[in-house]
Parts: structure tokens; C-alpha cells; sequence
């Protein structure tokens, strides 16, 4: 362990990564045609680094939270203690409260507070989990993210064979993705059921709020038998009464806050009793930090967290280490853990980044005990496709572009 009193951010350096995808794939808001992180590098002066991640959704330009961090955030940090993590996040949150409080300027922040607990653990040589008051569990079940369309509509049949690739890869809960039209959706929701039945697999839903009220209610209603464990994001995330109401008309929990950002949020949400799951994103609600103010809010309310996790693999390891540390919110000796949501979407670059990539461990995912998010970056990775650095090392943004297109599970 070092000296608590002289430690200090010696450096933050901002990494963008981008991967063209060869084969573009849809959800309801759009076509994803490549994929990319925004990833943080925070040195310390006696020799530690911390690793995080801005979450970039599919259509947001990584170079925004990459703005924000090196003009906004970095200035703030150099030369400050890194174990000052919450006085930290407090300073950046108020130093940019005027025109951030939401989006791509949180995003930025949850990322340098991704990094500084990742120093954090390395220097009391502590997995994140344990600084977080331990793990209620050493293994979490993954569920399998995917069906995204590479056509559109009218993909049932290729769904369904997705479900069985899904199913054989020792996923036994899935995400499916819809929104691309009532009777698409339902025929689509059809085809995955029916050649999952008897298979004792859980399905959830998620719109990515495509629809409006009558809709959404339409749809909760026709896969009202499916047994779903949730129904995510069926409205906009601005029509918070329109979760109140389809929370009080429909018998599928409703699950919603990726695009809500800190507390402040998710207050609204929990007030409003407009979900029964939220969903903060680690990489855009204020870090490891902010999802902590968060959990605490929500064990108040009685609304169950479950992050969401849609980035690459520092953002998989900082929501791992996390969902290891959330007690459950109504106890009871077979009470319903959170589950940790696994991309199955190509994604080029993610397990390229680590020296030892994620695995499944008989369709489990074992929390890792080493300090910090307890990953090793492959530095040469990012490094190798680097395009430019600017200015000298106390400033220095890294603009990186993958072109390996092979996907991933």
C-alpha cells in the first residue's frame, strides 16, 4: 500500500475506438453500423492505472463524452488524490451541473469514477467488490442480449434459430429485442417462444421505446402469457406517467433508466412509481459512485436494480463487480439476484481488449476476486490503432480505430 497523503492523477488520457461492422444490425432507433468505446486511462504518479468507460450508445458519436473529459474534466482532476473518489465526482458533477446533469457530460464522468475505483482497489490490492461492503454473490447468471434485425422486419424463423444458438450456449434468460412493429414483434415473440417451450428459459423484452402508450400496452398485452421477467423501456424515457400507467395496467414488470442519469433521475422515476426494475447503465449514471447513490435510493423505494451493460469489456467488469454487490431488494430465501446483461451482438473489439478475456463458466460468470475491476487491458490493442496524439502527455486525447470485424460472443 502506498502513502494515503501523497498519491496523485498524474495523467488522463482518453482513448477512442471504433470498429466498422461488416454486417450493420438494427434496433428500434436505428442501424448500428459500427461499434466504439470511449475508454479512460487515469495514471497515478507512483505508478498505478485505472481503467474506464463512457457509455456510447449505438448511434452517439464516442467523440462527445471524449470532448468532455479532456476539456471539461481533466483540468479539474491533475494533481488531486485519486482515493478522493467521492469529493472527486461531487467537483466534476457541480463544476459542469450547468450544462451536463444528463447525457454525454455524465457519461464522462462515470467514466473517470470508473477508473479512480479501479486505482482504488489496485492500491489496497481489493476487488471493487469488496470496497463496495462485499459480494452477496461470487457468481452472477448472465442473460444473452441479441435479435437485432439485419433486415428489418419479417426475420421470425432467423430469431427463433438465434434462440436455439442462444439456448445451446448455456443462456437460459434472453433479451429480445423489438420495436419494429406490433404484428412483426408478436409474430417475431412467437417464433422465439415456440421453439423455446418446454426449455424452461426466461425471456425479457426490450423496445428501446419505440412505441407511445396505446402501443406499448398493445404489446405488453399480447405477450401478457409469456411469463416475461420484464418489459424494458416501453415508452420514451421523458413520458414518465406513461410508465406509471402501463406499470398499473399490465402484469409484466416494467423495467426502464438506461437513459437516466444519476440520482436525480431515477428519483423522479422511483416517485413516480413508474418501474419496478431500474436499469441504471454504469458507463452513463455517474460511475460506480453514481450507481451506489442509486442501489441506496432504490432499496428505499422497493424498486429492484439491475444495471444495464451494453459497452465493451472495462464496462462488463465495472457492472460485474457491482452486481456482486447489490443486496437483494425484497429478501426471501430464493429472492431474485440480478442478472448481468451479455451483449451477443457483434462487437469486434471487446474481448480483444483484455489479456484474459470474459467467460462463461457452465453458463455462470464468476466474479473475479483481483484488485480492482480485476482485468488486464491489452494495451497493444488499443495502441495499434491509434491514428494521432495530441499534445504531450499531461494532455492528450487518443483517437483508436479497430477494423477486425470478426464478431464475438
Amino acid at each position: 500500500m502506498g502513502d494515503l497523503m501523497s498519491i496523485k492523477i498524474k495523467d488522463i488520457i482518453v482513448h477512442v475506438i471504433k470498429s466498422e461492422l461488416d454486417i450493420p444490425f438494427a434496433f428500434s432507433q436505428g442501424w448500428v453500423t459500427k461499434r466504439s468505446a470511449t475508454l479512460v486511462e487515469i495514471k497515478t504518479d507512483d505508478g498505478l492505472t485505472g481503467w474506464g468507460e463512457a457509455f456510447c450508445q449505438g448511434l452517439e458519436p464516442p467523440e462527445i463524452s471524449a470532448a468532455v473529459i479532456e476539456t471539461a474534466l481533466k483540468p479539474l482532476l491533475l494533481n488531486e488524490s485519486p482515493l478522493d473518489i467521492e469529493v472527486l465526482w461531487h467537483k466534476m458533477y457541480n463544476a459542469t451541473r450547468d450544462f451536463g446533469r444528463k447525457g454525454s457530460v455524465i457519461s464522462g464522468i462515470s467514466a473517470v469514477d470508473i477508473a479512480l475505483w479501479d486505482i482504488l482497489g489496485k492500491f489496497l490490492n481489493q476487488p471493487i467488490h469488496q470496497l463496495l461492503g462485499g459480494a452477496f454473490r461470487k457468481k452472477i447468471k448472465p442473460y444473452a442480449t441479441g435479435f437485432y434485425r439485419i433486415k428489418g422486419q419479417g426475420e421470425a424463423k432467423r430469431l427463433a434459430e438465434e434462440a436455439i444458438s442462444h439456448f445451446e450456449n448455456k443462456f437460459d434468460h434472453m433479451k429480445v429485442k423489438l420495436g419494429f412493429g406490433l404484428q412483426d414483434d408478436i409474430k417475431c415473440m412467437e417464433a422465439i417462444y415456440d421453439v423455446l417451450e418446454n426449455k424452461n428459459v426466461t425471456l425479457m423484452i426490450d423496445t428501446n421505446h419505440a412505441y407511445g402508450r396505446s402501443e406499448a400496452f398493445t404489446l405488453g398485452e399480447a405477450l401478457k402469457d409469456y411469463n416475461l421477467r420484464w418489459y424494458e423501456e416501453p415508452v420514451t424515457p421523458e413520458d414518465i406517467q406513461g410508465y406509471t400507467e402501463l406499470r398499473s395496467k399490465l402484469n409484466i414488470p416494467i423495467a426502464g433508466g438506461e437513459n437516466e442519469h444519476t440520482l436525480y433521475g431515477f428519483r423522479t422515476l422511483f416517485e413516480a412509481k413508474a418501474v419496478d426494475i431500474a436499469q441504471p447503465d454504469i458507463g452513463s449514471c455517474g460511475g460506480i459512485s453514481g450507481v451506489r447513490h442509486i442501489i441506496n435510493l432504490a432499496q428505499s423505494f422497493g424498486v429492484e436494480v439491475n444495471p444495464h451493460v451494453w459497452g465493451s469489456a472495462v464496462a462488463q467488469a465495472a457492472s460485474i463487480q457491482v452486481i456482486a454487490s447489490i443486496p437483494t431488494t425484497h429478501h426471501s430465501i430464493y429472492a431474485r439476484s440480478p442478472i448481468l446483461e451479455y451483449d451477443q451482438s457483434s462487437h469486434p473489439f471487446r474481448r480483444e481488449l483484455l489479456e484474459n478475456p470474459l467467460e462463461l463458466d457452465n453458463g455462470m460468470v464468476n466474479v473475479s476476486s483481483k484488485p480492482g475491476l480485476g482485468i488486464e487491458i491489452n494495451i497493444d490493442t488499443v495502441n495499434k490503432y491509434s491514428e494521432y496524439n495530441r499534445g504531450g502527455a499531461s494532455n492528450r486525447l487518443c483517437f483508436s480505430r479497430v477494423w477486425d470485424n470478426r464478431a464475438n460472443v
